[in-house]
């Protein structure tokens, strides 16, 4: 059965799955509230967890209940009414290049090539022409797109322009990975494709991954953890601990019944 940990409480440091219990992500009592015509919501309410190095953590939950409102103020992207987040120690106050960010849009320069996209970030950096060269070689030939350098995303597939999203948030060498339903917009076939891409990537690479998604079976066959989240207001329910070895079989009991648990969780049913 699915191993099942509480979220961290109110005052309490929010730790990774690691004995020493200091987080390479740390969301510390993370509060949103907006204003509409006047009237208070909250849209998130003491939302606290924390991911260790290399660690794969999944954030799921039901709709409205705050995953992208939480992901944009951990990426930097919008300002939390109450609490912290920290990477590596240092707390998020904005966009920085110690988080790659990837969402289900591409968002790949339509009038670049390939490795065009994937060296852009790094034209902002001190990295040397030559050290940007092999970084973008490197990333290329991780995510088996070498030969397509040269290409432009318009004659690329779905699953290719995501390949160089990815590779395009590796190439600046970042702290943390973080991934908002990064396959959303590509068929079942191409999304089980990245899925195992995206596994080996990770394996390779070391990073640690924070990723969003709605598909429960998806969370289940990527993570580590998965922090579940209800909602009205945005919190975490609980915390699941994915104990099955990898790689990962769907039709493996263990697998379904960590399905199971998850969708009980966030009320989708058995």
């Amino acid at each position: 059965m699915a191993g099942v940990n509480r979220g961290p409480g109110a005052g309490e440091e929010p730790a990774g799955s690691g004995a020493a219990g200091v987080a390479d992500v740390a969301v510390d009592g993370i509060g949103k509230t907006y204003d509409d015509a006047g009237t208070p919501v909250q849209a998130l309410d003491d939302v606290s967890f924390g991911v260790d190095e290399g660690e794969f953590v999944c954030l799921v939950g039901p709709s409205g209940c705050g995953k992208t409102t939480l992901f944009r103020i951990i990426a930097g992207l919008t300002e939390a009414t109450d609490g912290e987040v920290r990477v590596a120690g240092a707390p998020v106050t904005g966009p920085t290049t110690d988080m790659g960010v990837v969402f289900q849009e591409y968002h790949l320069f339509p009038w670049l090539t390939v490795e065009e996209n994937v060296g852009f970030g790094l034209e902002r950096t001190d990295v040397s022409a030559a050290e940007r060269e092999r970084r973008v070689d490197e990333m290329l030939d991780l995510v088996g797109l070498a030969e397509f350098r040269d290409s432009y995303p318009k004659s690329l597939s779905g699953g290719m322009k995501q390949r160089v999203a990815i590779a395009r948030s590796l190439a600046v060498d970042p702290e943390l990975l973080l991934m908002d339903e990064p396959f959303g917009a590509v068929d079942a076939q191409t999304r089980e494709m990245l899925q195992r891409e995206l596994l080996d990537v990770w394996a390779s690479t070391g990073k640690t991954v924070l990723f969003v998604t709605h598909d429960v079976a998806e969370a289940v066959t990527l993570a580590d953890r998965i922090a579940v989240m209800a909602a009205e207001p945005g919190r975490v329910a609980e915390i699941v601990d994915v104990d099955v070895a990898r790689p990962r079989e769907r039709g493996d009991p263990a697998f379904g019944e960590h399905v199971a648990r998850v969708r009980e969780l966030i009320g989708a049913g058995p």
